[in-house]
């Protein structure tokens, strides 16, 4: 790898339906300092204009459009499957499509992976804003520290895969595709088999800007991301030798975020079996958040 700029990154984009937020996100990576970029973007069937804001871009030649056949919706899972079978880049950076890439973002992971050919995948610092752009509060401070650690990683995915990582291209060939059965928490069931198989490294440079607003996918696809959350636990213990604690605490974290999912849907005596099954695998945590203690956002 060349840190003069002759390794080529490929960022992928899934996108769908955010003709508000698509062109910033595009020209976040396009004002990159970083020479070598290929902007791959999916358009998952848009019927609101980002696929028309796309192709102007393409036309250009800015990026590379893909759709589906009869550009049908298929989920992100099968548009990110799309990008990365299409991407040449030795190094690949995810870019959910109201999110954007502070400058500076791609050359400082670039320059860390070539000066740690051990590490796999760098992520770096952030923060959180609205959909005006307002900041609300910061992803991760200068003084965290990376466990290395695929127990922490399935416990608590503490960084985003998306915006926020730059991986080597060769991890996505040891560990495969994005699971396409998901429509929510495909990131972390990644992330977490990322983990399985290289090292983490976080430098602390602020990278990007996640956007929270109410049509976000990890808003509105509450219950189907914990439901997930099951069967990327079960695949996770088949597959690798967690901690059974690690086990314990995430089955129980997963039965009080099912609770709060009930809860919102008016489902009382649901929410409170959850409840009681997340106290029964974790009673320590609970205590901690019955009393005030710990807050589980």
């Amino acid at each position: 790898m060349d840190g003069s700029g002759k390794t080529l990154v490929s960022v992928v984009v899934p996108a769908f339906n955010r003709v508000e937020y698509i062109r910033e996100t595009v020209e976040s990576v396009l004002s990159q300092d970083y020479p070598r970029v290929e902007l791959i973007v999916v358009d998952d069937g848009s019927t609101d204009g980002t696929y028309e804001i796309l192709l102007e871009y393409a036309e250009k030649g800015d990026l590379k459009l893909l759709t589906h056949p009869n550009r049908a919706n298929r989920g992100q899972s099968v548009a990110l499957n799309r990008a990365l079978e299409n991407a040449s880049g030795e190094l690949i950076a995810i870019l959910d499509s109201d999110d954007i890439f502070l400058p500076g973002k791609l050359r400082a992971q670039v320059d860390y992976l070539q000066a740690h050919p051990e590490v796999g995948l760098v992520y770096g610092m952030g923060e959180a804003v609205d959909e005006k752009g307002r900041w609300l509060y910061n992803i991760h401070s200068p003084n965290h520290i990376e466990p290395n650690d695929p127990n922490t990683v399935l416990l608590d995915c503490y960084f985003s895969l998306p915006v926020n990582a730059l991986v080597r291209r060769s991890i996505y060939e040891q560990v495969g595709g994005f699971e396409e059965g998901f429509r929510a928490a495909q990131d972390h069931d990644m992330l977490i088999r990322i983990a399985e198989k290289t090292r983490f490294a976080f430098i602390p440079v602020k990278v990007f800007q996640y956007r929270r607003h109410g049509d976000s996918i990890s808003h509105k696809g509450l219950r189907k991301r914990w439901e997930n959350g099951f069967e990327i636990l079960r695949r996770a213990q088949a597959r690798y030798s967690y901690n059974t604690s690690t086990i314990r605490k995430r089955r129980a974290l997963l039965n009080y975020r099912m609770a709060q999912v009930c809860w919102r849907e008016n489902r009382s005596f649901a929410a409170i079996g959850h409840l009681l099954r997340s106290g029964a695998l974790d009673p320590v945590r609970a205590l901690k958040v019955l009393t005030g203690k710990e807050k589980v956002r």
